[in-house]
């Protein structure tokens, strides 16, 4: 009987544990006689699928620069947490999914051990959008990238890192079962009552952020259209925290709580207001015309913006290169401005049908209809355990 193959996952927010979830389960499709133990750090996601965790991921969702120096002794000690893990678990290969700063602490640790693991970095940061000097930084400190943009791999060229461009895995999401007829039946709507759909983020530091002028322009909204309904995503990393900001909102709102009922609330919906990040893909997909609304803290701002390269932040458009979504970021993410960039989505469907095609051709764009992330990201680990002697050669 061969050994099990053991793999070091890590994953620090919900878009991670997805990724995660679902390589594993590609990884066992092609393995099917092959035992894998797993060791690591997730979420609900790839406990599922049989990971231990470590701690609770949420542990790591840190977002802006203060942020991030307040976490960072609890981020070090929780890096040197998974070092030791590897150091007596000698695990034959680390996974280190997105969540660069945390990634990167835990792959120079897991380069100093000896033997050191075979380090790969599964989404790497967007260089192509701001500080493209972490390239060569990403390139010592891990063995390969498995790269989720296709914008990515010019930046690593003559770094001497294998990248292998996998594709985005937020577009395969399986739709097959997704009903929006089904969202408003179950919410009491009618097929024509005007649905706002609020995504105020899954870490807490966005929730605590985007909540009230979120909610401040649900409440205007509803003020001013006639018969709106608001429902709310309720992301399991920050479930407590959103429901008690959503209480003390003005407007009544339904409450989604399960990804099945998320996917169809999201194809159900008449528009949406989101947090940017993956959702944007995941409602485009579901043909929701949507409003993208930020802020991080000021001053990480002030010091982040001249670093930026692009003119957006949501994937589409920035693959369009053009506003289809309007982002709302930092000052103008107020209840006004995000009431008005929705209100005609809301109220007229000739707008909302044009958003969504354009929708739908930027994804063209970033790769919808290739083949699934998760099977390519597999398939490149499994070579990588064959190039270290892990697996048989084929």
């Amino acid at each position: 009987m061969t050994r099990p193959v053991k793999l070091l996952l890590t994953a620090g927010e919900a878009s991670g544990d997805r990724l995660g979830a679902g390589l594993i389960r590609a990884l066992r499709r092609r393995l099917p006689d092959q035992t894998l133990e797993l060791m690591g750090v997730g979420g609900r996601l790839m406990a599922a699928e049989g990971l231990e965790s470590l701690f609770d991921m949420s542990e790591l969702s840190v977002l802006g620069l203060f942020e991030g120096v307040r976490a960072y002794p609890r981020i070090v000690r929780r890096a040197d947490d998974l070092a030791a893990l590897a150091r007596r678990s000698q695990p034959d290969l680390a996974v280190l999914i997105d969540s660069w700063g945390f990634s990167l602490r835990v792959a120079r640790r897991l380069r100093r051990l000896t033997p050191p693991v075979f380090v790969v970095k599964y989404v790497g940061p967007q260089v192509w959008a701001s500080r493209p000097g972490r390239a060569r930084t990403l390139a010592g400190a891990v063995d390969h990238l498995l790269s989720t943009q296709s914008m990515d791999a010019p930046y690593y060229a003559g770094l001497g890192l294998p990248v292998t461009f996998v594709g985005n895995p937020a577009l395969t999401m399986d739709l097959s079962g997704v009903d929006g007829a089904r969202s408003r039946a179950r919410l009491g709507l009618g097929p024509d009552q005007p649905l706002l759909l609020v995504l105020p983020g899954s870490r807490a530091a966005e929730v605590a952020r985007l909540s009230e002028p979120f909610g401040a322009a649900a409440a205007q909204l509803a003020a001013d259209i006639p018969g709106l309904s608001v429902a709310v995503v309720v992301a399991p990393t920050v479930a407590d925290q959103v429901k008690a900001e959503v209480a003390r909102w003005t407007v009544p709102v339904h409450l989604i709580e399960t990804d099945a009922d998320k996917l169809d609330i999201m194809a159900g919906c008449t528009a949406a207001l989101a947090a940017s990040g993956t959702v944007s893909t995941e409602l485009a997909l579901c043909g929701a015309p949507m409003v993208i609304g930020y802020r991080i803290g000021a001053v990480s701002y002030t010091l982040l913006k001249p670093l930026m390269r692009t003119r957006f932040v949501t994937l589409f458009n920035i693959a369009a290169d053009r506003e289809i979504a309007a982002e709302r970021l930092q000052a103008l993410c107020t209840p006004e401005e995000l009431a008005a960039a929705l209100r005609p989505l809301l109220t007229d469907p000739q707008l909302r049908s044009r958003q969504i095609a354009a929708q739908t051709e930027a994804l063209g764009l970033m790769g919808l209809g290739q083949a699934d992330p998760s099977d390519r990201a597999a398939e490149a680990l499994i070579q990588d355990l064959r190039s270290q002697g892990v697996l048989p050669r084929a």
